[in-house]
């Protein structure tokens, strides 16, 4: 219970990340509003917009643009694949030792359990089932080696959101020095006592660092909440697998004959 509620409240700030870079945004373009124009010229012109701000951020906000919508689109993805009930399905460890009970020395039962339940969990106690005529090591390591292959496949999945969280900041910077080239051009053209043109310019051309950053700082914040996530469900994955070879018994005959493996009903 006190894993699902940490989920739930990294969950709900994940996604208020989310929503506060959105209003980042609009409020950025309401303060360059009001810092750059008069009372006067603020309620004649047209009040500045996201949208407005993102068509001033340059040709850098079309790649920024992406960005954030290929890292929405993980974290959504992300959401789903790593829920609990997708990595763990409830009881499993309890219908896994009822498959060895009743099957006896026989683990193909066992197995084909493992491959229904179609998860990373199933995968890691499959490959040490698989083992179990080689003792009590082989099946510890074979589950090891299996849990460590899963948490890689998990943690790949992540790597778009390390990535955008990398690139977004450059593509700002970017943006903005293409800008201030822009707004000085401009203002060598318009010849002197053109700070205002100039002024404008530099707080344009800003968009795009701004714009970058926000992207990346969302991006950071689920990048290392999806990889908490896939701690914690590891940590939770090893300690059954202790669970599972405190289940099983290990007998070593006195000859020199393999290790047998009865399960603990059957002992």
């Amino acid at each position: 219970m006190k894993m699902k509620t940490r989920f739930g409240n990294l969950y709900m700030a994940a996604v208020a990340g989310l929503m506060l870079s959105w209003l980042a945004n609009a409020a950025l373009a309401e303060d360059a509003t009001k810092a750059n124009a008069s009372p006067a010229s603020v309620v004649s012109k047209k009040k500045e917009t996201v949208w407005s701000l993102v068509v001033k951020g340059g040709i850098v906000m079309i790649p920024l643009s992406l960005c954030s919508v290929v890292g929405l689109g993980i974290a959504i993805e992300r959401f789903v694949s790593l829920r609990r009930s997708k990595i763990v399905p409830p009881n499993f460890i309890g219908g896994l030792i009822e498959q060895l009970q009743s099957s006896g020395s026989n683990s193909k039962a066992a197995v084909d359990y493992c491959e229904r339940s179609q998860s990373p969990v199933g995968n890691i106690f499959r490959a040490g089932i698989q083992n179990l005529s080689r003792g009590e090591a082989a099946v510890e390591r074979a589950i090891e080696d299996a849990g460590g292959r899963e948490a890689d496949k998990m943690k790949r999945s992540l790597q778009g959101l390390s990535v955008i969280t990398t690139v977004s900041p450059l593509l700002g910077l970017l943006g903005t020095v293409y800008g201030m080239i822009k707004a000085f051009e401009v203002a060598s053209y318009a010849g002197t006592g053109k700070s205002e043109l100039l002024a404008r310019g530099i707080y344009e051309a800003l968009v795009a660092t701004a714009s970058g950053l926000t992207v990346a700082i969302a991006s950071l914040l689920l990048y290392h909440y999806f990889s908490k996530r896939i701690d914690a469900l590891m940590d939770e994955i090893d300690q059954m697998g202790l669970d599972f070879m405190n289940h099983i018994n290990f007998e070593r005959p006195s000859s020199r004959s393999s290790e047998t493996v009865i399960p603990a009903a059957h002992r």
